[in-house]
């Protein structure tokens, strides 16, 4: 299913995260693990100087320059390439987030896997301001292929994961997450949990809404899951359906801690946009800074929205 896997770093130690990630994948999909980063932004003109994206400096382009470059990516990841085997060290010039998209144009990536942010700033702080980079969040959006992203240190292991977790809220991209993800747990023999959060606060100002009301609309969600989904699955038995209510980023979270989830699945945005302009989703977000597993945005159907492939 993957075959190529395009890893966006700074080579630094906030990818340290989104690199034990990336190399277990290239590990057990046998897959092509293209580590790439962008070192700098020209500056104007023909100038030969370039700035460096972590240090803000200044530097001088040249062939020795990037080939220093990828020695210091081979030195930061060094223990982690000791046992892989099908992994390409690149580096280019140029505005980040458009060189991470042409290059995953380019060799036609099957995934691109980045940190959630890419300056070493207070993560806590982040997650209060409820921000992530706007590097990933161009990627994200413009990505022909799902992104995953990873914020936290993982407490689970792509080499054994078991349980990927799908949200769904019924928009066209969410169908296009639950089939790359329905695909994905056939792979890998995974349990699916498919999971539909009823977000309550979405209702008339002052309008309290009685419980016969909350169970009615619980129960029309779980049939048009069973309904629009299930079918989907061409009899894969290793699924679950739940519908909560409440806040859905708040509820994804706590289902994905009780099912030990390894992977969230979601849709880059909920509303009918076109996806080309449409912005991370605050749901997607929320889950993103908080997440102890790793999350994939799909965004583009293009990898994705193949029924015939489950």
């Amino acid at each position: 299913m993957f075959k190529k896997i395009l890893f966006a770093t700074t080579a630094s130690p906030v990818c340290d995260n989104a690199a034990k990630v990336a190399f277990d994948l290239e590990l057990k999909w046998d897959a092509q693990l293209i580590i790439f980063h962008v070192l700098g932004i020209p500056t104007r003109g023909f100038s030969p100087f370039v700035t460096d994206v972590r240090t803000g400096q200044d530097e001088q382009m040249d062939p020795d320059y990037i080939e220093w470059v990828k020695e210091e990516m081979r030195n930061t990841y060094g223990e982690l390439l000791k046992d892989a085997d099908r992994v390409v060290l690149e580096a280019a010039v140029g505005v980040p987030h458009r060189e991470i998209l042409r290059k995953a144009r380019e060799e036609d990536v099957d995934m691109i896997i980045m940190g959630a942010h890419t300056r070493p700033e207070d993560v806590g702080a982040s997650r209060y301001r409820s921000v992530v980079g706007s590097t990933m969040q161009k990627v994200a959006k413009a990505a022909r292929c799902p992104v995953v992203i990873i914020s936290r240190p993982c407490t689970t292991c792509w080499k054994l994961f078991s349980n990927i977790l799908v949200g769904i809220d019924f928009s066209k991209a969410s169908k296009a997450a639950f089939l790359w993800a329905a695909r994905l747990a056939k792979e890998v023999d995974a349990n699916l949990h498919i999971f539909h959060a009823l977000d309550l606060e979405i209702t008339a100002a002052g309008h309290v809404k009685a419980q016969e009301e909350i169970e009615g609309r619980i129960a029309a969600a779980r049939g048009k899951l069973e309904n629009d989904y299930l079918p989907l699955l061409k009899g894969y038995e290793k699924y679950t359906v739940q519908v909560w209510e409440g806040a859905p980023y708040v509820e994804i979270l706590k289902l994905a801690r009780e099912r030990q989830a390894d992977l969230i699945v979601m849709a880059h945005h909920t509303r009918e946009i076109d996806p080309e302009i449409a912005l991370l989703g605050s749901t997607v977000e929320q889950v993103v800074l908080r997440s102890a597993c790793p999350v994939a945005s799909v965004n583009h159907p293009d990898k994705a929205l193949d029924e015939a492939a489950i």
